[in-house]
């Protein structure tokens, strides 16, 4: 039996599909999909018995927005850093092959970086680990990317805002997105650990196979199910292992943990996740096609892949991701009940937020109305998908409501969430008469202060003259002595 979703083929039949051995087998062992959410160490134990060439771990994402890029923090904590690079470090060294981290630190900035870089180093003298690391910095400089765009070098993605001079020089954080090539050149200079900053996710695991001479087109496609570690499996409770083979024209995926399967379905499948569209995927070097990819059932835990394509890019980009003080927020959680209310939701906040507007200008005369605002987040109703919910109009019999005030300055949001939270307590409505109470404060008078937030301000691409040049690669032995390198 098969199942066929346009050219992209499912099959539960082995089938014969010969393999292309024109370069050694090339074997790939991702330890989990995020470096500090963990993995089984059994999982990991029998991944080295599949004898991997490579050690990957993606360790960020612009996942969780735009704060881990701005502040250099990371959304995991340090010990949880520890846990996995207490296992990770002394199975590469101990199997002689490289470990490969990156978008380091939640967000691959330059502070993330040194943040993890701290941790591994420190990691490596509780074990009295002695190796070569490659760090590798993603930060870009502002002046050199206004030159860049003077040049026309720096292109908005489409439906994206223009770039301009106000755009770099707001933001405060950039980095950009590497390749494979900053990694590659690691390799080249003889690493056993390589420390990346803000990296594509395949790019992790396509760099040695890439090095060594396998094929485009198979080693992206692994390298895209690879870098979520064991989430291509069915039924996935935890983060886990994922192993991948290359073997010419052909990819096997499995999953170590005997309790996981991988079957066609669910590793097609994660051609889906986090693109826009399912089979072209692109990487600064080019984009993976995955349309006339066939995933087959080697066993009912092993799934083999053939038909992957890479098509080169021309030119070479680099994506700039970066971040910008949005303001300082505040936030007040309630929950709404009344079916009078709930009957006539959006006239009821709309009331509100011009109540809200109302006093806030007559205390703040000096205060501009563009240096504050107030949004409301109706959960229960719309406030995952908002206006796109197509549920939108059901009659909920509670919601649960976020009032969020953003402002240039703490203390001022804090004194506007506390008039927004007056205001919708007390707002009148027609259908009740006399004083209302019209919210349930979980929290009481306690607003939640958030402190700066920040969003993200460019969409954008770099054409660099190399795929290198942007980023900036520091080598040291540990234990260290002292730089060996920089610049590689």
């Amino acid at each position: 039996m098969s199942i066929v979703y346009v050219d992209c083929i499912v099959s539960t039949n082995s089938g014969d599909t010969p393999a292309d051995v024109s370069v050694p087998e090339i074997r790939l062992l991702s330890a989990t999909g995020m470096l500090g959410t963990g993995f089984p160490e059994e999982s990991l134990r029998r991944g080295l018995e599949l004898d991997p060439h490579l050690i990957g771990c993606d360790a960020g994402s612009t996942d969780a927005g735009p704060t881990d890029l701005a502040t250099g923090r990371c959304r995991y904590p340090a010990e949880a850093y520890r846990r996995d690079l207490r296992l990770l470090l002394p199975a590469a060294l101990g199997a002689g092959i490289p470990l490969i981290i990156g978008s380091a630190g939640g967000a691959g900035g330059d502070a993330n970086v040194d943040w993890a870089r701290r941790i591994l180093q420190e990691v490596a003298h509780e074990l009295r680990l002695g190796f070569r690391l490659a760090v590798i910095y993603s930060g870009q400089d502002k002046a050199d990317l206004k030159k860049r765009l003077g040049e026309g070098r720096i292109i908005p993605l489409p439906n994206s805002p223009a770039v301009d001079e106000a755009s770099i020089d707001e933001s405060t954080t950039i980095v950009g997105v590497m390749g494979t090539e900053p990694i590659v050149a690691a390799l080249r200079a003889g690493v056993d650990v390589v420390l990346a900053g803000r990296a594509t996710d395949p790019s992790i695991f396509a760099a040695l196979p890439l090095l060594r001479g396998a094929r485009p087109g198979p080693v992206w496609h692994a390298a895209k199910i690879l870098e979520c570690g064991a989430a291509a499996v069915e039924h996935r409770t935890t983060p886990d292992c994922l192993f991948a083979a290359l073997r010419g024209d052909e990819i096997v995926v499995q999953a170590p943990n005997p309790a996981l399967r991988c079957t066609p379905t669910s590793v097609a499948a994660h051609s889906l996740y986090e693109n826009a569209d399912p089979f072209r995927i692109v990487e600064p070097s080019g984009t993976l096609d995955t349309t006339h990819a066939r995933y087959e059932a080697v066993d009912d835990r092993v799934v083999r892949i053939t038909g992957s394509r890479f098509v080169p890019a021309d030119p070479y980009t680099v994506k700039l991701e970066s971040v910008r003080l949005a303001g300082h927020q505040t936030v007040v959680v309630a929950g709404v009940r009344d079916p009078v209310i709930l009957e006539n939701l959006d006239d009821f906040l709309e009331s509100c937020r011009e109540g809200i507007e109302a006093r806030v200008a007559r205390t703040y005369r000096d205060l501009p109305r563009a240096s504050w605002s107030v949004r409301f987040r109706v959960y229960g109703r719309d406030g995952v998908l908002g206006h796109a919910e197509p549920l939108r109009e059901a009659l909920p019999h509670e919601v649960g409501l976020i009032i969020e005030i953003t402002a240039a300055e703490q203390e001022v949001a804090n004194n506007i969430a506390a008039t927004a939270r007056h205001q919708t307590l007390h707002q009148p409505m027609p259908g009740w008469h006399g004083f209302l109470g019209n919210i349930a404060l979980p929290y009481g008078a306690n607003d939640l202060v958030r402190g700066p937030v920040y969003e993200f301000n460019m969409n954008a691409v770099v054409v660099p003259d190399t795929p290198e040049e942007l980023f900036r690669t520091v080598i040291v032995d540990l234990p260290e002595t002292g730089s060996v390198g920089a610049g590689v």
